[in-house]
């Protein structure tokens, strides 16, 4: 074997799932070796990206591809919520006499909030392409606040705030699947059910006119109901032999432990009782960290033992996949 094509298989060993380099690895190895040129000793980077796209379209077929999917509705239907409990905020807190504000809202984070909602909207009516985009913008948008804000000086939500949305809205990605009509309509109705819990929640917690007192609470208990829920799931749909559900837990891992970072840094925090409720931000820093590394590591160590297991002759959950839309189990082959 050469050291190109030593190469070539290290990067589809990488991308690819265990069952197709068995399957058709030689094959794919000797067709971009064919297409090299002549004296190359590396992967050119065009076939690095079109062996990770290859890759990646080969996964989203398999198990943690369809558990993506499903946590991809999941993270929707939060962040829909929490657009819809935030827009409630920008109307309702009162404003401090000192703050620049934008129009009749407490601050630019109502942009972002329009388009989450948006985004819940498309993904009703036209999932695929068009609520990826949608769910694109929104996620720029959200990152955009934070140096629109610096530039304008105009209030903004805390990058507490901010931060769970952009990485909810990055697994939100994942579902573009058509399910069902009413499955699709999940995260307008929780958009819709939270806006009277807000109404009467939230004039008491934004006493200060900002976004702190509603977030120390309201991020720490979607990270509570969120873990349940999706565990629940993962139990109900591992009883009929269907691993969807704990590929999604895993997925959402990350998402979750950032909307819990608050009280993460608070256990990392040696301010003692008496400690604010907003922990320092060295103690929010490295809970961050713990988060970032925690919950991505779990999940490439399954995906490397699903892997493993697959390498060894035994088929991938993904051989067996179901239906997005109703669930029924479906040959992949």
């Amino acid at each position: 074997m050469t050291d190109l094509e030593r190469r070539y298989a290290r990067w589809m060993a990488l991308f690819y799932p265990a069952h197709d380099r068995r399957k058709r690895g030689s094959e794919l190895v000797d067709t971009y070796l064919a297409l090299a040129a002549p004296g190359r000793r590396r992967p050119s980077p065009a076939d690095i990206a079109d062996l990770a796209a290859g890759g990646l379209r080969r996964r989203l077929r398999t198990a943690p591809g369809v558990g993506f999917r499903l946590a991809g509705l999941l993270a929707l239907t939060t962040t829909s919520a929490f657009a819809s409990w935030w827009a409630v905020l920008e109307v309702l807190a009162p404003r401090a006499p000192w703050s620049a504000q934008t129009g009749p809202f407490l601050s630019l984070g109502v942009a972002a909030w329009a388009l989450w909602l948006l985004a819940a909207v498309v993904h009703a009516v036209a999932p695929g392409r068009w609520f990826r985009r949608a769910v694109l913008l929104a996620v720029l948008v959200t990152a955009g606040v934070l140096p629109a804000a610096m530039l304008t000086g105009i209030l903004r939500p805390p990058l507490s705030v901010l931060l769970p949305q952009v990485v909810l809205g990055v697994v939100a990605l994942g579902a573009s699947a058509r399910y069902r009509w009413w499955v699709r309509l999940a995260p307008l109705a929780a958009a819709a059910l939270t806006v009277p819990v807000a109404a009467a929640t939230e004039p008491r917690l934004g006493f200060n006119g900002d976004y702190y007192p509603c977030a120390v609470v309201a991020l720490p208990a979607a990270a509570t109901t969120l873990l349940i829920g999706a565990t629940l799931l993962a139990l109900a749909l591992a009883a009929r032999h269907d691993s969807r559900g704990v590929w999604a837990l895993l997925i959402l891992l990350t998402p979750i432990g950032i909307l819990a970072l608050n009280p993460i840094g608070a256990m990392l925090d040696n301010a003692g009782p008496g400690r604010p409720i907003v922990p320092e931000w060295s103690a929010m820093a490295a809970a961050g960290v713990v988060v970032a590394v925690v919950g991505p590591a779990l999940l490439l160590l399954t995906l490397a033992a699903t892997d493993r297991r697959s390498a060894g002759g035994r088929s991938l959950p993904a051989e067996t996949t179901h239906c997005p839309t109703c669930g029924a189990p479906s040959n992949s082959a």
